[in-house]
């Protein structure tokens, strides 16, 4: 038991020690847009946040009873959803008959009705610069702009908004939808069906953050957050407060139980896929450097989720840890095949 104990504290010391000096390359750079011509923007207003595009793609067979929402990850761009950019899983979704929900943007937003605007010591936004997808948080973090300007509410938009906007416009099935999404997405779907159990029976987890209040994972994701596109992570929620603690898998898993909610969580193991060794081998080493410790920290905040929901006896989880598989899309392309056939199973 004190080896056991031991190797725990280390852990989590080496986890508060090493997540904030590699977590800020979460997500590879924002990547040239690759439009799905299959697909249509949808565009919605938000009370608070003005009006944002959806990408819907149609269901091969026509139906309007089978939804599934995707979600970006932490870079995510005003332009187009990255699953779009670096993936075909919109077109073999269609191939199943499923109606693909894409939102744009809400880079580090992790989905959420935040607290208040992103800002830092007071200053007001906009009174540095108002560049976006530089790639450097150090140049947008003074910045105006998507969740700067304005509070971000991302889960009143997907589930109040965009839910009875595609009910009442396209004839979408507004309950049994899916959600699914890759590391800040991850956590976000699982949230997202833990509080709207009539709108999501399924929830998918890519590389997800399943335990952030685990020691060191606040001040991990402040590190990230600043990276993609300089946001405060005070702002989305105050440190150990209610709002925190409701965003953490690990804290909500009895309501996932409670709720019947079809879950599945997948974590790559760090190793490269052969796909990710057959491009140029400067791209593929930087993708290994890059992605492997990455996928390694996910894989363990994932299988500490899974400590928890079988402690609690959960019967509702796929649990999908493949031999192979970096922090990249080539990882989440090859999660969303392998969870495509469930999925359809308990949706609408």
């Amino acid at each position: 038991m004190r080896g056991r104990g031991f190797k725990r504290t280390v852990l989590s010391v080496a986890t508060a020690l090493l997540l904030p000096l590699t977590i800020a390359g979460i997500e590879a750079p924002p990547a040239t847009a690759a439009l799905n011509l299959s697909g249509f923007d949808f565009w919605v207003d938000s009370a608070t946040m003005g009006p944002i595009k959806t990408r819907i793609f149609r269901a091969a067979d026509g139906n309007t009873d089978r939804v599934v929402y995707v979600l970006d990850g932490e870079r995510a761009q005003q332009d187009l959803n990255g699953w779009e950019i670096n993936t075909n899983v919109a077109e073999v979704l269609q191939s199943w008959n499923i109606n693909v929900v894409m939102p744009i943007g809400g880079e580090s937003s992790f989905y959420a009705d935040w607290d208040q605007p992103s800002s830092w010591f007071g200053i007001p936004p906009g009174a540095g610069s108002s560049a976006t997808n530089t790639g450097s948080g150090v140049t947008e973090a003074l910045g105006a702009g998507p969740g700067k300007s304005y509070r971000y509410t991302w889960e009143t938009f997907l589930t109040n908004d965009l839910r009875w906007a595609m009910r009442d416009r396209l004839g979408f099935n507004p309950y049994r939808n899916g959600v699914f999404g890759l590391s800040m997405g991850g956590s976000a779907a699982l949230t997202l069906a833990a509080y709207h159990p009539d709108e999501y029976s399924f929830a998918g987890s890519f590389s997800g953050y399943l335990n952030i209040s685990a020691p060191g994972m606040r001040e991990a994701i402040r590190v990230a957050m600043i990276d993609a596109g300089g946001y405060n992570v005070d702002c989305m929620a105050p440190p150990w407060g209610p709002n925190w603690l409701r965003m953490d898998p690990f804290v909500f898993a009895p309501t996932l139980i409670g709720n019947g909610t079809r879950v599945w969580v997948s974590a790559g193991s760090g190793a490269p896929m052969p796909e990710d060794l057959s491009i140029p081998i400067g791209d593929a080493a930087d993708r290994l450097i890059r992605g492997a410790p990455l996928e390694a920290l996910a894989l363990a905040n994932s299988r500490a989720f899974q400590v928890r929901m079988l402690s609690l006896g959960a019967q509702n989880v796929v649990w999908d840890f493949p031999s192979d598989g970096l922090h990249a899309w080539t990882n989440w392309q090859a999660d969303a095949y392998r969870m495509i056939p469930d999925l359809s199973a308990n949706i609408g």
